[in-house]
């Protein structure tokens, strides 16, 4: 009885343990990702085949308090919220598949559920202690709290005219190269982003129309996305915005 004792008290204690933990290598969403994402497309239907996994992993995003948020380095509540984002997106998808657009998500009229956001506002998770929307976790976070214009490369609202979900969870360990090459595999995609040296034109994604001013707190837009591109941009280079893909990044 006694020993009996002993280890259910060592178990209640490890389990108190547990609970307040987190695991910042975020590794069940890095296998899932590795398994079902390929060249920025999400096999859907791969992830919904696991949605053990799936919901533990949302699970234990929502177990976070804020207090325990609070006591998270500045890299871990950025890797934190960039996956939640992700992750809560795939779910948002998941929760009304099969669709052709995150668009399709609201009222029966893709443009007016577009032009209101309302895929974005809709409250379906919980994050550090409150019903959330993708919005919140994008706008009243990551952009609020973070001066860190790339977390536009790394968050992705399933669809094709986004950057590419990656393969890989994540991660404070390694947050500042994948931020890096997020921003640098968007920019090199001419699909995205191209220059016509000869019209003296530069094409770009409307995400840096949408979020210009994140972008250009330091420097011109053109200087910002220099880095992506081998040919220089003239400075009085004519900016044109490419139409946005909202068809959904669906691995077929």
């Amino acid at each position: 009885m006694k020993q009996f004792l002993i280890t259910f008290l060592c178990f209640g204690l490890w389990q108190g343990i547990s609970a307040e933990g987190f695991d910042h290598k975020h590794l069940v969403w890095d296998s899932l990702l590795k398994k079902y994402v390929k060249n920025g497309l999400v096999s859907y239907k791969g992830i919904q085949s696991e949605e053990g996994s799936f919901r533990q992993y949302l699970d234990n995003l929502s177990k976070v308090s804020e207090s325990q948020y609070q006591g998270f380095t500045e890299k871990e509540k950025q890797s934190f919220l960039i996956n939640a984002y992700n992750a809560f997106t795939i779910k948002l998808i998941l929760d009304h598949y099969p669709v052709e657009s995150i668009t399709e998500i609201g009222s029966p009229f893709s443009k007016i559920n577009l032009a209101r956001g309302i895929p974005w506002k809709k409250e379906f998770f919980t994050l550090l202690g409150k019903s959330r929307h993708l919005d919140w976790i994008e706008h009243e976070k990551l952009r609020k709290d973070f001066n860190e214009p790339r977390i536009h490369f790394a968050i992705v609202c399933a669809s094709i005219g986004c950057p590419h979900l990656v393969s890989e969870a994540y991660t404070s360990s390694a947050l500042e190269k994948q931020l890096q090459a997020a921003k640098l595999g968007f920019l090199k995609n001419p699909k995205k982003n191209s220059y016509d040296k000869t019209t003296n034109t530069l094409y770009l994604s409307k995400i840096f129309s949408w979020f210009q001013t994140d972008f250009t707190k330091k420097t011109t837009l053109i200087q910002y996305v220099q880095e992506g591109f081998e040919e220089p941009i003239k400075p009085d280079a004519k900016i044109v915005y490419n139409e946005y893909s909202w068809d959904l990044n669906e691995l077929k």
